[in-house]
């Protein structure tokens, strides 16, 4: 028995070994199912797959960054441009296949008036596309 001999005079302590036999014989047997198994894993089979085509990516439209300062003075790309100048581009732009973004970014003390005329400009010359960029507020780290 585990717990000792057959002589019930001699009373010896209960066994404190675990008895690892049986784990060593079940992990043997996994590890010979394992390397059994292992190569089927990196079997391929040959097949001969059809050629298919897709169509092109769509192409990336053109962005069109359209600063105003605080005074009212407009920017396109970076580059000072009058109103009559920004009507003329905003048509040619809105002519373009596919359409370019125009993201419009407005100095924070620049009257709602002038932004409100720009994106009328830009909606009247037939741009859909208009996004506004703003600078991710600081937020201040919590105690």
């Amino acid at each position: 028995m585990a717990f000792g001999g057959f002589n019930d005079n001699n009373k010896h302590a209960p066994m404190s070994e675990i008895n690892v036999t049986p784990m060593v014989d079940v992990m043997l047997v996994l590890l010979v199912i394992f390397i059994i198994t292992a190569p089927m894993f990196t079997h391929a089979i040959k097949l001969d797959l059809p050629n298919a085509q897709s169509a092109p990516a769509p192409e990336k439209p053109e962005t069109i960054s359209l600063s105003i300062n605080h005074v009212g003075a407009i920017y396109w790309n970076n580059d000072a441009i009058s109103d009559k100048d920004l009507d003329a581009k905003l048509a040619v732009a809105a002519k373009k296949n596919p359409q370019p973004e125009l993201q419009l970014r407005a100095d924070k003390a620049t009257r709602y008036e002038v932004i409100a005329q720009v994106m009328a400009t830009a909606q009247t010359n037939g741009l859909t596309k208009i996004g506004f960029v703003t600078d991710a507020k600081e937020i201040p780290a919590q105690k």
